[in-house]
C-alpha cells in the first residue's frame, strides 16, 4: 500500500527528535509499507530534496548506539524523504503542498501537525480549504490538544469541519509504550488477575510519572503551560482508564475508548472541599541532580521570576462505581524529581486473618513498570525456611513471612520484538488503526475534570509549595495518602 507520510513542521524540535528518528527505525526493521514518501514540510529554505536529506542526516547522526543509521542504511532511507517549502500561516503555500501530492495517487496521504499547537485549528482549516482533507487521508494531532475545555472543543470543531472522527488521529505517546499495551494484555488477556481487581482485594493504586529533568529550554511555554496540562490531563488520566476501565466487549477501537470514557465520566467530581483536600501543587527550588546543584524552576531561561507554575501535581481521586467504590487512587507526577521513572502500584488489602505475621505488616502489591525498565514485580510472602534447632521449646508465637518477588522483565524477554512508542503510533496510523488513540470525548471529559482544578489554581494567591531539587516532590504529597494510612512506595 504506498502512503505519503507529510511532516507539517518537518524540521521542527518534534520531527527531529521523535518521528525522524522512529520513521527511520521502522525503516530498518522492515515494517513501512512498500511505495512510501516521507515529506517534510517548513519555512527553511532548501532548495532541494537533497538539502533536506542532509539536514536530517546530521541530525539522526546525534541518535545513541546502535540506533545509529549506518551509511548505506540512511541512504537507502534519504530516498524517501522529500521536501516542500510551506508557511503554514499563509493560506497561499497550502497549494505547493497539494501540487506535490497530486504527483501521484497514493493510497493514504498522512498529515503529521508536528507544529505549535496553537496553529492546529488554522492549519486544519486550511487543508480543508485546499482539497487536502479526503477519503483517503488521516491527520495526526499531538498532544497537547488545547490550553482548557473550550480550547479544546475549538480545535476539534475545526478538525471535524474537513475530517471524519475515523480520520482523526489524537496521539498520546505514552500509549504507544510496550508496557501500556502489556497492561491491557495484563488485565484481559489472563484470567489470574481480573477476578482479584475490585475493590474487595484492592486498597489503593498508585500512578507515579518522574522527571529528573527540569524544564530546559522550554521555560516559557511551560511556563504558560504546568504539570497538569502538560502531563495529568493526558498521560496520567489515560494510565487511570486504563488500569480502571471495565473489559470491554473486544478489541476494536470504539469498544475500548467506550470503556475508557466510562471511566472519566465517573471519576469523583471536584468540590471546594476536595480541592482543598485532595490536591497539591509543588515547584521545585535549587537542589541536586545526577550529583550536580542545579537552579530553582524561577531562575530558569524564560520563567517569570515570580511565576505560580505547578511543576509537581500529586491528587487523590476515586471512581465511582461498583468495581471500584472507595478505592483511592492516587496521581503523582513532577520535574526535577529524585528519580526518572514512571510506574504504577498496584496495593492490594492485607488477608482478612492473619495467621502469619508479614514485615511491618505490609500486604501484596503488583508493581506494573513503564519507564525506564518495562516489566512487572508481584510481590509476594513466603516462609523462610530456617533450620529449627532441635532442642528450642515449642512456641505458640505466630510464625514470620519473607517478602519475595516475581519479576517479570518484558525488555529481556521480547527485546529485540520490541518497538519504541512512536513508531508503533506511526505504524498504526499508516495501517488507520485507532486503538492506541483518543477519541475527542475522551479529551473532553479529561479537560471537565482537570477545568476546576485550572481555576482553582489560577485565581489561587498562594505560590505552589516549593520542593528541593531531587526529592520526590512537596511533603504536602506524603500527608495526601497519609491521611488514608497508606505511603508512596519509597516511603513504605
Amino acid at each position: 500500500m504506498s502512503f505519503d507520510l507529510v511532516l507539517l513542521g518537518g524540521t521542527g524540535d518534534l520531527a527531529w527528535r521523535k518521528l525522524l528518528p522512529a520513521l527511520f527505525q521502522a525503516f530498518r526493521h522492515g515494517s513501512l509499507p512498500e511505495g512510501g514518501r516521507i515529506l517534510g514540510v517548513a519555512r527553511e529554505a532548501f532548495d532541494s530534496d537533497t538539502q533536506y536529506r542532509d539536514w536530517v542526516a546530521l541530525r539522526l547522526e546525534a541518535i545513541e548506539g546502535e540506533k545509529r543509521p549506518t551509511s548505506e542504511e540512511f541512504a537507502r532511507f534519504a530516498a524517501l524523504l522529500h521536501y516542500v517549502r510551506a508557511d503554514l500561516s499563509q493560506p497561499d503555500d497550502y497549494a505547493a503542498l497539494a501540487a506535490r501530492l497530486h504527483e501521484r495517487q497514493a493510497d493514504s496521504v498522512v498529515l503529521y501537525l508536528a507544529t505549535a499547537p496553537a496553529l492546529f485549528a488554522s492549519v486544519a482549516e486550511q487543508l480543508g480549504r485546499s482539497g487536502l482533507a479526503t477519503p483517503q487521508t488521516r491527520i495526526v494531532l499531538e498532544k497537547p490538544l488545547g490550553h482548557d475545555l473550550a480550547s479544546n472543543r475549538a480545535i476539534n470543531a475545526s478538525v471535524l469541519r474537513h475530517f471524519g472522527e475515523h480520520q482523526v488521529f489524537r496521539i498520546d505517546h505514552y500509549l504507544g509504550k510496550p508496557s501500556v499495551q502489556n497492561l491491557l494484555a495484563l488485565r484481559f488477556g489472563n484470567t489470574l488477575f481480573e477476578p482479584l481487581w475490585r475493590r474487595d482485594t484492592i486498597a489503593n493504586i498508585q500512578i507515579t510519572i518522574a522527571e529528573t529533568l527540569g524544564v530546559e529550554k522550554r521555560g516559557s511555554f511551560y511556563d504558560g503551560t504546568g504539570a497538569l496540562r502538560d502531563m495529568v490531563q493526558n498521560h496520567a488520566l489515560q494510565l487511570l482508564c486504563a488500569v480502571a476501565m471495565e473489559p470491554p466487549v473486544n478489541a476494536s477501537a470504539d469498544a475500548i475508548r467506550d470503556e475508557k470514557l466510562k471511566v472519566l465520566r465517573s471519576l469523583r467530581p471536584w468540590t471546594a472541599e476536595t480541592l482543598a483536600r485532595d490536591a497539591v501543587r509543588g515547584q521545585y527550588t535549587a537542589g541536586q541532580a545526577a550529583g550536580e546543584r542545579v537552579p530553582s524552576y524561577r531562575d530558569e531561561p524564560g520563567v517569570h521570576l515570580d511565576s505560580h507554575t505547578e511543576t509537581f501535581v500529586a491528587l487523590r481521586t476515586e471512581i465511582h462505581n461498583w468495581r471500584w467504590a472507595g478505592v483511592p487512587f492516587y496521581l503523582r507526577t513532577g520535574k526535577r524529581l529524585a528519580s526518572r521513572e514512571a510506574f504504577i502500584v498496584v496495593n492490594f488489602r492485607p488477608t482478612p486473618h492473619a495467621i502469619f505475621r508479614t514485615p511491618t505488616d505490609s500486604a501484596n502489591r503488583l508493581v506494573i513498570h513503564l519507564q525506564p525498565r518495562d516489566g512487572l514485580d508481584l510481590h509476594l510472602f513466603a516462609a523462610a525456611q530456617a533450620p529449627r534447632r532441635p532442642a528450642a521449646p515449642a512456641t505458640s508465637a505466630t510464625p514470620l513471612l519473607s517478602a519475595v518477588s516475581l519479576n517479570m522483565d518484558f525488555d529481556q524477554r521480547f527485546g529485540a520484538e520490541r518497538v519504541g512508542a512512536y513508531e508503533r503510533l506511526l505504524l498504526d496510523v499508516l495501517a488507520g488503526r485507532l486503538n492506541l488513540f483518543v477519541r475527542s470525548d475522551e479529551q473532553e471529559a479529561a479537560w471537565e475534570w482537570v477545568e476546576p482544578l485550572l481555576d482553582a489554581w489560577a485565581q489561587a494567591e498562594e505560590s505552589p509549595r516549593g520542593y528541593a531539587a531531587g526529592t520526590w516532590g512537596p511533603s504536602a504529597a506524603s500527608a495526601l495518602l497519609a491521611r488514608d494510612g497508606y505511603c508512596w512506595t519509597e516511603e513504605c
